[in-house]
């Protein structure tokens, strides 16, 4: 596989993108919300008779939430990877390109990952030294930066957002409809909910534990997408499809 292959049809996307206000909007806006709106919520509910485990337990799962948005946020960008071409016209050259299928859609992966990766560790910046301000006080020192955090920045983050790029693309690589696309990918969705419920609830600690046995989990299910994605990835039935 030539990698400058893939990075031109990524710059060849990131061109696409930037001309896209909606795209621009879903990358920028819902992170800077997040990184703003949770610490606001953690600093309303601190009182001088607030219990401080409390207060501990729910910035944890406020931290999890990063897991979840970096499912969240490439979904646009990689569910128009395949579709944008053809309302682009120009799925039809692409695929008539001297690419393999693995340098195509090592491409379309590159072009979802960066953007939605570089904006996350900037929004989580700003979350984790807001929570820091406004916390110190009630709890007596510095929450972040933690191993956990660390632990969710550089392995869980990564893989939960390179699980949503894959899911997208084999998913756009077959129907005809954004909002389609993303319907489809929201069911994977669920579970990661389901642990953030299970943090709040205190029936499960984000301990590196249990941020390894997510981490584990999300890669394997990554590298069953790969293979999926390069098994079903076919050309021929794209274009005949979309004619």
């Amino acid at each position: 596989m030539q990698l400058w292959k893939s990075w031109v049809i990524a710059t060849k996307d990131f061109s696409i993108f930037r001309r896209k206000k909606r795209i621009i909007y879903s990358l920028i806006v819902v992170p800077l919300l997040m990184s703003i709106g949770l610490p606001l919520v953690i600093q309303f509910m601190i009182r001088p008779d607030a219990p401080t485990d409390e207060i501990i337990i729910l910035m944890n799962a406020f931290s999890y939430f990063y897991v979840i948005l970096a499912y969240i946020i490439p979904s646009t960008l990689a569910s128009y990877s395949i579709l944008g071409e053809k309302i682009e016209k120009s799925l039809e050259p692409l695929l008539a390109t001297p690419t393999t299928d693995s340098e195509l859609l090592f491409g379309k992966t590159i072009a979802s990952f960066l953007p939605c990766i570089c904006v996350i560790y900037v929004s989580s910046i700003i979350f984790m030294v807001l929570l820091d301000l406004f916390t110190y006080n009630a709890i007596g020192y510095l929450f972040f930066p933690n191993w956990s955090m660390v632990f969710i920045l550089l392995l869980a983050v990564p893989l939960s957002s390179i699980l949503s790029i894959q899911l997208n693309v084999i998913i756009s690589s077959r129907v005809n409809d954004v909002r389609t696309a993303n319907q489809l990918a929201f069911l994977l969705f669920i579970p990661f909910m389901g642990v953030y419920f299970l943090i709040v609830a205190n029936a499960i600690s984000l301990s590196i534990t249990t941020l390894f046995l997510i981490s584990v989990t999300l890669f394997i299910i990554d590298a069953a997408l790969f293979y999926l994605s390069k098994a079903t990835f076919s050309r021929d039935e794209i274009l005949t499809k979309w004619k």
